[in-house]
């Protein structure tokens, strides 16, 4: 419902700030990671927002950047990973090092998050996979033109991973047609 905040920055309690809107003031949980990054207070800031409507409150979530908010919505998407839990991860490591350990599989990073238990990193781990990594933090294939596009989409639909698709399309010639690429990807990805 709310999906941005564009305002000036009135107070900066950690985790909490408070956003002036043309005179409403929306109190908004930030991670710690957007909170370092907010400007002084009576300066303008624009937040993405994600908003949660519970039986005992209505809550407004605040991030910086348009992946950060993707990772979130992840995380909550999540059983037993409520938005509390969500920015907390966000809080302790950035997108990037969450998309990695999702990718290595490394639950001992997760444990290090204040709330994260084994079982939960385990799950997170287990639930982000092939999510999260592709998404947000993992170099993603930029199709310089349709047959490029059209054979990325093939490799994804054979099951092969966002990063190994984006590296084999490196690899190939750029004037390169649909049919060929795809024989030409298939060829270097079986090496």
């Amino acid at each position: 419902m709310i999906g941005r905040l564009s305002g000036t920055l009135l107070e900066k309690n950690p985790p909490e700030v408070l956003v002036d809107c043309n005179g409403v003031g929306y109190e908004v949980q930030v991670s710690m990671s957007t909170f370092y990054n907010l400007p002084n207070l009576g300066e303008k800031v624009t937040l993405l927002t994600h908003f949660v409507v519970r039986e005992d409150a209505q809550l407004l979530y605040g991030f910086g950047t348009t992946t950060e908010r993707a990772a979130f919505r992840e995380l909550i998407k999540i059983s037993g990973v409520g938005p509390r839990t969500a920015l907390a991860v966000l809080s302790g490591m950035s997108v990037g090092e969450l998309a990695q350990a999702v990718t290595q599989q490394e639950a001992g990073r997760l444990t290090k998050v204040p709330g994260i238990g084994k079982k939960t990193a385990e799950r997170l781990l287990l639930e982000l996979k092939g999510k999260l990594g592709a998404d947000l933090g993992a170099p993603q294939a930029q199709p310089g033109s349709d047959a490029q596009a059209d054979i990325l989409q093939a490799l994804l639909a054979l099951g092969y991973s966002d990063k190994e698709a984006a590296l084999t399309l490196k690899s190939l010639p750029k004037d390169v047609g649909v049919s060929e690429g795809i024989k030409l990807a298939l060829k270097a990805l079986a090496k």
